[in-house]
């Protein structure tokens, strides 16, 4: 998936333009200069083509900030990795000395630039956009981050200038992506050598030994599959060095790539914020997932403590719970088969296709059952139910008011088909269409 970084001296607007391409406020926006410090990654589709984004902090130079340095060196990285930048100044300021070291550097990179002048929110403003053609950086973009003005035009030059996503030929397609993801050293590179019976990635007790994804082709025990084992992933403050920030990014773009993720935590710290980041990254693209509790060796059991533990997870990672719970110990070679059988299994649901009269044959008479609430005296009723072609799960209920089916009901709706058709492990997306 190609990418594109946001770039600009601090207090221009990144962050606003970053949160309107991704539709959602994931970064901070505030009228302090320097709020940004570290990257924010989102995803945007414009016209069919979907692309990831980096924000970035601010580029400034001989400022009283600490992180100075650290921020330079991040924006550099960025454009290193990007394939397209987006370089943000702003109308009312006009062309700065900062905006001239961006320039230079963009030039040097030999990356294609996209030049966005923001805050040209009147007809007036448009005329100190002119001033931008002295950085000498081609055909330049006027647009109003905070309103969405001239937006839409700057998506449409992005997209034409994006490199064509060319497929290279892969000898093992069609072979299930297996991720192995999850924080620095809870055993992904164990698991990774345990089930191929070699050392074949590197393990230490230093957190973070693994800095890149790296992929091998497994075919054992009846299983086929492409394991990625990745860097672990740590909270982003606390990603101090460049190697670093590369290997997190190639966790999440082995994520986004992967068809089950196996999300490991240690059993001795349980389910923590960080582990809860990384299964919502999981969720949000759509991917099965597997949960391995490692190192429950290390743990004090009674007769219930198992079970207990269980229902915690289960209710930590709700409502998205019915996903398959393995405990697991890699260096005793516990219980290690059962994440392949496991993994084997949610794969084939993740890929099932139900033949739309078996569903209807078992939800509608439980939708006449337990219909949708009427909504102002106007009843609802779903005629049929149908899967979509989708890479994940995702089901078309059509009734002749879909308007009026709210999120609970279309709760109820994916429990019904999760009681009647096996999706353990699958995200399930519900559609109402109208009939």
């Amino acid at each position: 998936m190609a990418l594109v970084a946001i770039v600009g001296r601090p207090n221009v607007g990144k962050s606003t333009l970053f949160n309107r391409l991704v539709g959602m406020r994931q970064a901070i926006v505030d009228e302090t200069a320097g709020v940004t410090r570290d990257r924010h990654y989102g995803k945007c589709e414009w016209c069919g083509r979907e692309f990831s984004v980096v924000d970035t902090g601010g580029w400034s130079s001989g400022s009283d900030d600490v992180f100075e340095e650290e921020i330079r060196k991040q924006v550099v990285i960025a454009i290193e990795e990007a394939d397209l930048v987006l370089f943000m100044v702003e109308a009312a300021t006009g062309v700065t000395d900062y905006d001239s070291e961006i320039a230079d550097l963009l030039r040097r990179s030999r990356k294609p630039v996209v030049l966005c002048v923001n805050k040209v929110d009147s007809g007036a403003k448009q005329y100190d956009a002119y001033d931008f053609y002295s950085l000498g950086l081609g055909e330049i973009w006027s647009i109003s981050a905070a309103n969405g003005s001239g937006t839409g035009d700057l998506l449409d030059e992005i997209v034409r200038l994006l490199p064509e996503e060319k497929e290279a030929p892969d000898p093992y397609a069609g072979v299930p992506r297996v991720a192995i993801v999850g924080k620095p050293n809870v055993g992904k590179s164990s698991l990774t050598n345990a089930l191929l019976g070699q050392e074949r990635n590197i393990v230490t007790p230093v957190a973070g030994t693994t800095r890149d994804s790296i992929e091998t082709y497994y075919n054992k025990f009846g299983h086929e599959f492409m394991l990625v084992d990745t860097a672990g992933m740590r909270r982003k403050n606390r990603v101090s060095e460049d190697l670093e920030f590369y290997s997190v990014m190639r966790s999440i773009r082995a994520i986004e790539h992967a068809d089950v993720c196996v999300l490991m935590i240690d059993a001795s710290s349980g389910m923590e914020a960080q582990d809860m980041s990384i299964f919502n990254l999981i969720q949000r693209n759509r991917k099965a997932c597997v949960l391995v509790v490692n190192k429950w060796d290390t743990v004090a059991k009674d007769s219930n403590t198992l079970r207990e533990y269980e229902e915690a997870l289960r209710s930590r990672i709700s409502p998205f719970d019915d996903v398959p719970i393995i405990f697991t110990s890699v260096l005793k070679k516990q219980r290690i088969l059962d994440v392949l059988n496991e993994v084997a299994h949610v794969f084939g649901n993740y890929t099932r296709r139900i033949p739309t009269a078996q569903l209807n044959d078992a939800l509608l008479p439980e939708i006449s059952e337990t219909p949708p609430p009427a909504w102002k005296g106007k009843y609802i009723k779903i005629k049929y139910v149908t899967m979509l072609p989708t890479r994940f799960p995702s089901f078309a209920f059509f009734c002749n008011l879909p308007q009026y089916v709210k999120d609970p009901y279309k709760r109820f709706l994916e429990n019904r088909l999760r009681t009647h058709f096996d999706l353990t492990g699958c995200p399930i997306q519900v559609y109402v269409r109208q009939k």
